[in-house]
């Protein structure tokens, strides 16, 4: 079992920056592949970015593109979401997700946090 913990959301103005955060347990995080999503009200969930478990490889929506940067520390078992020149429109629920070595779909999923961007 992975337990995963995401902190960082708020209100914040068109923009301006946030770094959320995916603390995880449970099981060797060096050996999960991490992905951040997000749902707005409405809308279908979207992968926004994604890291591999060495952190050498990464993937991000087009719409995220130059604005936001996914990154993990291995040692503090964490993943981060860096996300810049925030829109309106970035308005969502961001969820951390993770997969284990070898699994190909996200199996263990965070609470939620909520992004608020005002125009």
């Amino acid at each position: 079992q992975v337990q995963l913990v995401e902190s960082g959301g708020g209100l914040v103005q068109a923009g301006g920056s946030l770094r959320l955060s995916c603390a995880a347990s449970g099981r060797t995080f060096s050996s999960l592949a991490m992905g951040w999503f997000r749902q707005a009200p409405g809308k279908e969930r979207e992968n926004v970015a994604a890291i591999s478990w060495s952190g050498a490889r990464t993937n991000y929506a087009d719409s995220v593109k130059g604005r936001f940067t996914i990154s993990r520390d291995n040692a503090k078992n964490t993943a981060y979401l860096q996300m810049n020149s925030l829109k309106p429109e970035d308005t969502a629920v961001y969820y951390c997700a993770a997969a284990p070595k070898g699994v190909s779909t996200y199996g263990y999923w965070g609470q939620g946090t909520q992004v608020t961007v005002s125009s």
